[in-house]
């Protein structure tokens, strides 16, 4: 196998025929190709060498066919409509996106866009793959932005002028706070960072004025929050129907130990199931043209229904049926009932051999990064009438995660130690903290999914006021972090919560969701070696509110409370078992004297 640096540069340059089959990957410049492009360079060869077709029958895999637009075309983008001198730290991100739409790209780059628009008549994902981005040890996941397009209206030139909307978006995106304000955690400047861009085909098929995929998936070759017999080496997937966004934006979706795909979810009856399974799905808008804006990533984006799911026929390798009258959930759609996206067709009754091919891909990826892995891919299933039912399975990304080796010792008897304050079996990451003097909570009290906009932004405040007085925190609040859907927890984003050291998930009878595995969101935090606890409130471990309530506060709104304890504050965290406490030295004597 080659090296990278060989991989990338052996690549053709775009001649112009983008869609005639003869190269799947080409590039568009001179510059270099930012780390998603360089990561998926390295994969098609990778691929081809590694997976072999006749263990896999009926599954094709491949990199979705792309070209990408290197790092000196946004150079020059940048210079010539001196767009470097926008004062970004006083401009709102919209500001910034319109600023850039109305910016002119190279005229060296148009020729090539025509030509491939001319060519091309299905959907694109246009796709950020920045210098920073995915690096090893600091991976950008999920800062910069993509947008898909239909690319399906008649006339070339408004397939093209949605082309170069979607590449000034991801350019602009590069100056949004979010992406600034990531950087700036890195210790890097954010003058540093320089755009390359994907164009790629989005894989899926059409169903009337929607396009998407049958399944998306993320999956890891290391787990830190297994459940049963499943190890931390082992891995774990997460599926969603439609596009991957379900997944890496925090929503619900299926997620199990690729060592142990016939075992479910630890569902307390059928009726958390039910509540706990995918319910809408995302795809492109392939119908009536939505309203004008450039700079939203979800402008041809929609969100539909499983039922509209099943009307396009595509549960039927995903879904399985509770059946009231027997009390218990079948395999596929053949009884009358709810459905449940567990895709049991594929884990359970292994219609297409898909788990054991997602444990190749993470051990082929593993094996040729030398390091653990986070992978994403799509996968659409064609039957025929004629023909053998086939799949394809697109393969998207390969990143490297972080797992520290840093030796920690938590033992059972220290979840229980007096001057702990909360404690979990269930933590992500490892090491010790112990420069957290502040500890900002939401108020469990005044509570409600009905305001976790509200909170977000309560947050984002303090975080910025902590942040810039380099104050690290201790952040503490219920149901997912980062959740693109309010009622499954607060929807940050990392700018907001950026300057936080170790994060606390929590759940209350009203707010009692799953893990948030295989989101970008808990990818990035794992890279910046952020501690991420989960206590639930009917666990074995509980967080201690009076003491949280009895400390002298520095600021408090409706929802939010900022204390900061005369106590020093210690997380432990050991990641290899998976148990982690927070400590206030001395709580127990000050407990003591207030008695």
């Amino acid at each position: 196998m080659a090296d990278l640096k060989t991989v990338i540069a052996d690549l053709p340059v775009f001649d112009r025929h983008f869609w005639d089959g003869t190269f799947r990957f080409t590039r568009i410049g001179t510059g270099a190709l930012g780390g998603k492009a360089s990561g998926l360079a390295f994969a098609k060869d990778l691929l081809a060498e590694a997976i072999d077709a006749f263990a896999f029958p009926g599954i094709d895999v491949n990199i979705p066919t792309m070209a990408v637009i290197a790092t000196d075309c946004f150079d020059e983008f940048i210079a010539r409509n001196r767009l470097g001198e926008l004062r970004v730290e006083e401009l709102a991100d919209d500001h910034i996106g319109h600023a850039f739409q109305q910016a002119d790209l190279p005229v060296e780059l148009l020729g090539d866009l025509r030509a491939l628009i001319e060519q091309v008549k299905t959907p694109l994902a246009i796709r950020s793959s920045s210098l920073l981005e995915d690096a090893l040890n600091r991976p950008f996941a999920g800062v910069y932005g993509t947008k898909m397009i239909p690319n399906n209206q008649f006339d070339s030139d408004t397939r093209f002028r949605r082309l170069t909307e979607a590449i000034k978006f991801v350019y602009a995106s590069t100056y949004f706070r979010e992406a600034r304000d990531y950087i700036k955690t890195t210790g890097r400047d954010p003058s540093e960072e320089k755009m390359a861009v994907i164009i790629q085909e989005v894989v899926g098929r059409r169903h009337g004025d929607r396009f998407y995929p049958d399944l998306s998936g993320v999956a890891r070759s290391y787990n830190f929050y297994p459940t049963g017999p499943a190890l931390p080496e082992e891995g774990v997937a997460s599926l969603a129907l439609g596009l991957g966004k379900t997944i890496v934006d925090g929503g619900m979706s299926w997620t199990f130990s690729p060592a142990y795909p016939k075992k479910p979810p630890p569902f307390g009856s059928v009726q958390e199931m039910l509540r706990g399974t995918q319910t809408e799905f995302w795809a492109v808008n392939m119908g009536k043209p939505p309203a004008y804006d450039p700079v939203s990533e979800t402008e041809y984006l929609v969100t539909a229904s499983l039922k509209e799911a099943e009307a396009d026929d595509a549960l039927r390798f995903l879904a399985s049926t509770f059946d009231p009258a027997r009390d218990r959930v079948v395999p596929g759609l053949g009884a009358h009932g709810p459905r449940i996206l567990d895709f049991a067709p594929l884990l359970v009754l292994e219609q297409f051999p898909i788990n054991h091919l997602i444990k190749a891909l993470l051990t082929t990826a593993e094996h040729g990064l030398g390091a653990n892995v986070e992978i994403e891919f799509a996968v659409t299933i064609q039957e025929s009438r004629d023909e053998p039912t086939r799949a394809r399975l697109g393969f998207l990304q390969v990143r490297p995660m972080v797992v520290s080796e840093q030796i920690v010792n938590v033992s059972v008897e220290d979840l229980s130690d007096p001057n702990a304050i909360l404690a979990s079996d269930m933590v992500m990451g490892n090491g010790i903290a112990e420069d957290i003097q502040d500890i900002v909570f939401v108020r469990p009290e005044h509570f409600s999914p009905m305001q976790t906009p509200v909170i977000a932004q309560q947050l984002d405040l303090i975080n910025q006021q902590l942040s810039e007085q380099h104050r690290p925190f201790l952040l503490i609040g219920f149901g997912r972090w980062g959740s693109s859907h309010p009622s499954l927890g607060i929807p940050v984003v990392w700018s907001q919560i950026s300057g936080a050291r170790a994060i606390v998930e929590a759940t209350l009878p009203e707010m009692n969701v799953e893990l948030s595995q295989g989101s970008h969101f808990f990818h990035n935090l794992s890279s910046f070696r952020t501690s991420y606890f989960m206590v639930r409130h009917d666990g074995g471990f509980a967080i201690d509110w009076e003491w949280l309530n009895r400390q002298p506060i520095v600021q408090e709104t409706e929802f939010v409370r900022h204390v900061r304890p005369t106590g020093t504050l210690t997380v432990r965290v050991d990641g290899r078992s998976r148990r982690g406490v927070v400590l206030s030295v001395g709580r127990t004597q000050a407990d003591e004297k207030e008695t």
